[in-house]
């Protein structure tokens, strides 16, 4: 801050005559004029602090994410399978051989009148439509993995049902021979689900044409 001059004499005359009867009429004043004159200093003398930075901590609130597991109801899906019973099942497949390959109509027909090549030709649409019906309502797979023709080993305690012993079989398991047909066997059936089981012995209708 800049150092004022002090006034003059003259000046402070007056400024004491002001004074006096400011002092008078001011309690307040007459107050702050008798600090002053006790040595108090003046409040524009006395330096400014300088300012300083203040680290104040604010305390924050800690947020914990908890995970919530929700039990959640397993739904299980299960297939049911419905097993049509066996001679319902044989009719069945016999139908629709009869349907899709006129199977039934090719066996009963007699055939030693026919050439072969109209019997060819006639088990050809017959080879289509079994075909037909063995794609669409049933899966097929080999018994044994391995090519034919191939050396393999029979072990013992083997399925006879699944594997059948040609030619000279003397002894017991394990026996080694070549594998002469891979065998078939069903994973899968799917026939059409019926109202009436009675209705799967009509394998053929018969036709009246009007």
């Amino acid at each position: 801050m800049t150092q004022q001059n002090p006034p003059s004499f003259f000046s402070r005359v007056a400024i004491a005559i002001g004074s006096f009867f400011a002092i008078l009429g001011n309690a307040r004043l007459a107050g702050d004029i008798t600090r002053l004159r006790g040595g108090e200093a003046l409040a524009a003398d006395v330096p400014t602090p300088e300012p300083r930075e203040v680290r104040i901590e604010v305390p924050v609130e800690k947020i914990v994410a908890t995970r919530v597991e929700v039990p959640v109801e397993k739904i299980i899906e299960r297939t049911v399978q419905i097993r049509v019973p066996t001679d319902t099942a044989a009719l069945q497949v016999l139908g629709l051989m009869q349907r899709e390959a006129r199977f039934v109509d090719f066996i009963q027909e007699e055939v030693k009148h026919y050439t072969d090549a109209e019997i060819g030709a006639a088990a050809r649409v017959v080879h289509e439509g079994c075909r037909k019906v063995l794609k669409e309502h049933f899966t097929l797979a080999p018994v044994r993995d391995e090519a034919e023709g191939s050396r393999i080993t029979v072990a013992p305690g083997f399925d006879t049902t699944a594997i059948r012993l040609t030619g000279n079989v003397v002894g017991q398991a394990p026996f080694t021979g070549t594998l002469t047909h891979r065998g078939w066997k069903v994973t899968r059936m799917q026939l059409p689900q019926l109202t009436d089981e009675k209705a799967a012995e009509i394998v053929a209708q018969a036709e009246v044409e009007l």
